[in-house]
């Protein structure tokens, strides 16, 4: 049985940071892309970070660029996101994701480019 399970999340003033996690259980993710979205209060599910097997391909939300960082370690089958400089708007319920390879910014920026999904883990920035 697969199982994606987010940790890390929690409360944290403007300007903070936040590192959260995901173990992936049940299966290789060899050639698996590895995400993170984000679903704020009332929001559609939007796409953060992507990183894939080899770490070779990254993509980040405009919104995220240059404050958060994707990274996966492969031996623990784990992949991160380093928060900071957190903002209010960073508020949300983040989830994990794996899919299969794609290299295309357009498809891995889906939702539906993913097979497996974690519960959710909530973040939430105060001003």
């Amino acid at each position: 049985q697969v199982q994606l399970v987010e940790s890390g999340g929690g409360l944290v003033q403007a300007g903070g940071s936040l590192r959260l996690s995901c173990a992936a259980s049940g299966r290789t993710f060899i050639n698996y892309n590895m995400a993170w979205f984000r679903q704020a209060p009332g929001k559609e599910r939007d796409f953060v970070a992507v990183v894939s097997w080899s770490s070779s391909i990254t993509y980040y939300a405009d919104s995220v660029k240059g404050r958060f960082t994707i990274s996966r370690d492969n031996a623990k089958n784990t992949v991160n996101l380093q928060m900071n400089s957190l903002k209010p708007e960073d508020t949300a319920v983040y989830y994990c994701a794996a899919g299969p390879f794609r290299s295309d910014s357009y498809y891995v920026t889906r939702d539906r480019a993913y097979e497996y999904w974690g519960q959710g883990t909530q973040v939430t920035v105060s001003s």
